[in-house]
């Protein structure tokens, strides 16, 4: 008789004995574990693992489902395989292209169908979606050569996918298998289709939205909001890596290894430049009722050098631009309101003082002289110091903030008067067509060599924080994005090559007994598919610098 092996099962502080040899799901049905919702995987000793792996020596488990963001992950990849395989059965030859995330969901396009794609094709590959389902079909994993897999993906026409792998220095790789289709994916899946029940498929703009589970209610299917300026933003980016040649990231990386990164950050960088003086064009179009300019994004967007490079071209212009801190008008420390958990929600509008922001704007606009606060962090006070401002004729304020492009902020002030600027980095970029690069990830590498550089923090503190800063950004940013008179997509095409050298020094620092540690790992499993490149010719007033460090703009 084999020895026992103890099992330290996390989620309902179980120390356990068992034989060896059982998989994670045999080992929750032996114990009767549950979650609110059903069990899609597990971590083991704080790496993701699927529920068919087998456990031969002593493991610290904790079991997720789709609330946990890597459970989310493996239900939306799982997705992508059903839907990637519904749109080869119905159109042969073709195959479906995961484009960005928008609108609750994914916009997809189906590549090798040169046709409009109307509803009733919608309709069909969504019956096939759910015939798969209803088949609960397994999803199987299985390890092959590396070189076996990339000969498998150059037979099967999937070029790209074919020279990522050519590239890879692991001996062996994963590849998923539905029936008779055949991918790899990044995420780590769902055990067979029967786990895929909430979602739906809907025609959008050219191509098709793939629509996914709630958040905050699993059990239904995210209601469909149209993002009409988002998805423009997101067709824009798209438009520039097609005019740049760099609409993947096999083409940035031929770019980087036969020595073009010069003019693909350049031309990047002029696109950006460009942009930033189409916006400060519109504002300057509006000069004669247009006297304050507000800026919204999430983290790591870039919102700071994005100000200062409007205020640049509004100077170009005949403007006079003034940037004005909406962290000078916190309340003071007693009066901040308190979330549900009793602490100091410094992220709610209402941390604001409203009625003196408001007032002092509306002052300053009519051109008055007034003496500006500032607020005390350390004391949690504002305080006055003599500081005025007051702004000439051809004056305009910038105003920067995750509480920009809320009404409630400038509920006072007349939306003639106000013109709104939302930022974010909205990367379309495709690892292979199915593997998307997530917008989050671009932002939170950016935040994560920031926070290393110029705050203190490890890799682990950020992405520690990460999941309460995306909440923030859910609950304050996104719900008022759709408002803003223009949008600025901040990702850079190149800028993925010139965060690895950094970003990876600090992920591998993260240490495999912390819980971030499974985060960190894919951050640089996604990375090793990246080729680097040389910061040296990113200019000093590009948004990267921001992070990066060497910006001639100031932030203080």
């Amino acid at each position: 008789m084999r020895k026992e092996l103890e099992i330290v099962i996390e989620n309902t502080q179980q120390r356990v004995r068992t034989t060896p040899g059982l998989s994670l799901a045999e080992v929750a049905a032996k114990f009767n574990i549950t979650l609110k919702y059903p069990i899609l995987g597990a971590m083991v000793n704080h790496q993701l693992k699927e529920l068919d792996y087998e456990v031969y020596s002593p493991k610290v488990v904790k079991y997720i489902d789709i609330s946990h963001p890597a459970g989310t992950r493996m239900y939306h990849s799982s997705l992508f395989f059903v839907l990637q395989k519904a749109v080869r059965d119905t159109l042969p030859g073709c195959n479906v292209r995961i484009e960005h995330a928008v609108s609750n969901g994914y916009y997809c396009e189906i590549e090798g169908y040169n046709q409009p794609v109307e509803l009733p094709l919608v309709f069909k590959i969504g019956d096939r979606m759910r015939e798969l389902v209803a088949a609960n079909m397994p999803i199987v994993r299985d390890k092959v050569l590396t070189a076996d897999a990339a000969n498998l993906f150059q037979e099967m026409g999937y070029t790209d996918k074919a020279k990522l792998f050519g590239k890879r220095t692991q001996l062996y790789t994963s590849v998923y298998r539905l029936g008779d289709s055949i991918d790899h994916f990044f995420s780590n899946l769902v055990p067979s289709t029967g786990y895929l029940k909430v979602f739906d498929l809907a025609k959008y703009y050219n191509g098709m939205l793939l629509m996914v589970p709630r958040h905050d209610n699993p059990n239904e299917i995210a209601e469909l909001v149209l993002q009409s300026k988002m998805f423009d933003i997101f067709q824009e980016h798209k438009d520039w890596s097609e005019i740049i040649g760099a609409s993947s990231v096999v083409s940035i990386n031929a770019m980087a290894t036969t020595k073009q990164s010069t003019e693909l950050i350049q031309v990047a960088e002029a696109l950006h430049e460009k942009k930033v003086a189409q916006i400060a064009d519109q504002i300057s179009s509006r000069r004669e009722k247009v006297r304050l300019v507000l800026l919204s994004g999430p983290s790591s967007s870039g919102k700071t050098t994005t100000a200062k490079r409007i205020a640049v071209q509004l100077k170009v212009n005949g403007l006079t631009p003034h940037i004005v801190s909406m962290d000078n008008y916190f309340v003071n420390r007693q009066d901040t309101p308190l979330d549900e958990d009793g602490n100091y929600d410094f992220e709610a509008v209402e941390a604001v003082d409203i009625p003196k922001f408001n007032e002092d704007l509306l002052r300053l606009m009519d051109g008055e002289q007034v003496e500006m606060p500032k607020f005390s962090f350390e004391t949690g006070q504002r305080f006055y110091d003599g500081t005025t401002l007051q702004i000439p004729a051809n004056g305009i304020i910038i105003v920067e903030g995750i509480h920009a492009l809320n009404p409630k902020l400038t509920a006072q002030i007349d939306d003639s008067r106000k013109f709104r600027v939302y930022v974010s980095a909205l990367t379309s970029l495709s690892i292979d067509g199915i593997n998307r690069v997530a917008t989050s990830d671009n932002r939170m590498l950016r935040r994560m060599i920031r926070d290393y550089r110029y705050r203190g923090y490890s890799a682990q503190d950020t992405l520690s924080r990460w999941p309460s800063v995306r909440r923030g950004e859910n609950r304050h940013i996104f719900p008022h994005q759709e408002n803003a008179d223009a949008m600025f997509n901040s990702s850079l095409l190149y800028e993925f090559g010139v965060l690895k050298t950094q970003a990876v020094q600090i992920l591998q620092q993260v240490q495999p007994n912390v819980e971030e540690y499974s985060e960190a790992q894919r951050l640089l499993n996604f990375l090793s598919y990246i080729e680097p490149i040389s910061d040296k010719e990113v200019p000093p007033t590009s948004i990267l610098r921001e992070f990066l460090g060497g910006s001639t703009f100031s932030y203080r």
